[in-house]
């Protein structure tokens, strides 16, 4: 790929983040995304401010132990962070959360404007998540332009009952309406808003960091592993990512390997208590790993690594897996057809991952194969282009111009263009690889849009 030289800007913006639970990233997508792209806009002279979750008493930000500080971090990686509290429950946790951070970022704003202390102006916001839809007129009305970064299908999702889901449905609706841009990390969200909404979307997906090595002996001994001797699994323990089926198939499977099961839910007690009762003496459920490295070695010493997410986009675990060079077994959805391609195998029922846990232990040559598959597939998923994405569109949003890149360096696609190419051709988006020539990568994906039409 030819880069591009990429440093410190020379007249930055000052950008906040806010949505989500915070940095330093767990293994929350927007997380993921947020430190990843904060910290390289940073690296380029933009001042970063990340809005996220104070730590309770006993260390936690989501529910789940982390063994962090109790004193909330003000600093990382370079970008200022503003912890904050918010209500502990499921339904309210995230919006009561983005109200402080909204009030807070409004507050500024209009006291920099009126020349007072404690002011500070903001060019652009990122909000992640279409439920924060509520607070997008404040920040339009203070005048701070923002782009939404809409995620997955949340009303899919069966921790939300009727209620949830239908404000799901509306949130995306008014992000439609009240944002200036919206952000689609896989192209099947932003077909979704193509069909229901027809909304234009900036593509920016989300990167691969590339992990070495096969899996570090030493940092697997600390769980009593070895490098390729375990299945994977990675995930929240939530319906949707299919633990349960995942460990009910290797159950039934004749499997000599053992399964790791990496996760936990701060929500779901009755789910957990399942993946529990269906797990036997070769699962191993081993909580919540909070040391990043450590994660990093477990995808990259893993014989497999079974996916079972199905409605988010684009998902940082999976990108993980393929950068480390391990061979995935996903959840058949086009989301996870979108990363993997041929790369992949997929399966929907227990029986399914019963199959191929089978297959993986019986055909060596096969998974590593596979493994270099994914890899290669990883070369597409960079973050530093992600950033590029990010740059650009906060540029376009403050009104600034934007750096000349090459066409195969974008990470935006005009959707609006793209999809509807794709679709009068009868051709599955989520079934090609990402056309990257001049033609499909237009500059004006990144203008800011003041308004769509919903429908």
């Amino acid at each position: 790929m030819i880069r591009h030289a990429r440093g410190p800007s020379t007249d930055g913006l000052r950008i906040a983040l806010l949505g989500t639970r915070g940095v330093p990233a767990r293994y929350g997508g927007f997380e993921t995304c947020v430190e990843e792209v904060g910290s390289r806009l940073v690296e380029r002279g933009h001042r970063v401010v990340v809005y996220g979750a104070r730590p309770e008493p006993d260390g936690t930000t989501d529910g789940t132990t982390t063994g962090a500080p109790h004193e909330p971090l003000r600093e990382h990686r370079g970008m200022e962070l503003v912890p904050l509290p918010a209500v502990r429950r499921r339904s309210l946790e995230t919006l009561s959360r983005s109200a402080l951070a909204v009030a807070h970022l409004g507050a500024g704003r209009l006291r920099s404007r009126l020349g007072r202390r404690g002011g500070a102006d903001v060019d652009a916001a990122i909000v992640f998540n279409a439920a924060n839809a509520p607070f997008l007129p404040v920040l339009r009305a203070v005048g701070v332009p923002v782009a939404t970064h809409v995620d997955g299908l949340e009303w899919k999702r069966a921790k939300w009952g009727p209620a949830g889901q239908g404000y799901y449905r509306w949130a995306e609706a008014f992000a439609v309406r009240h944002s200036d841009a919206l952000i689609a990390d896989a192209q099947g969200i932003a077909d979704h808003y193509r069909a229901r909404f027809d909304a234009d979307t900036t593509l920016i997906r989300y990167g691969a960091p590339v992990v070495e090595g096969g899996g570090d002996p030493r940092k697997l001994a600390t769980l009593g592993l070895t490098p390729g001797g375990y299945h994977l699994v990675v995930a929240r323990f939530e319906p949707e990512n299919h633990v349960d089926v995942i460990v009910e198939g290797y159950a039934a499977s004749r499997a000599r390997t053992p399964l790791v099961v990496v996760g936990s839910a701060p929500y779901s007690d009755a789910y957990t208590a399942r993946v529990h009762a269906l797990a036997d003496h070769r699962v191993r459920l081993v909580g919540g790993v909070w040391d990043q490295d450590l994660l990093d070695q477990l995808y990259a010493g893993a014989t497999t690594y079974l996916h079972g997410h199905s409605v988010g986009g684009t998902n940082p675990s999976l990108l993980r897996a393929i950068g480390a060079g391990t061979a995935v077994d996903a959840f058949d959805v086009d989301f996870n057809r979108e990363v993997l391609g041929a790369a992949g195998t997929y399966w929907r029922t227990p029986a399914d991952v019963a199959a191929a846990v089978e297959a993986a232990e019986a055909d060596e040559a096969q998974v590593r194969d596979r493994g270099r598959a994914s890899r290669f597939r990883a070369a597409s998923y960079d973050w530093d282009d992600v950033a590029d994405g990010y740059e650009d569109l906060c540029l376009r949003l403050a009104g600034r111009p934007t750096p000349v890149r090459h066409a195969r360096e974008a990470a935006v696609v005009d959707l609006g263009a793209t999809s509807r190419a794709h679709a009068r051709d009868g051709v599955d988006p989520g079934a090609l690889e990402l056309d990257l020539d001049a033609a499909s990568v237009r500059e004006s994906a990144l203008e800011p849009r003041a308004r769509w039409s919903s429908r």
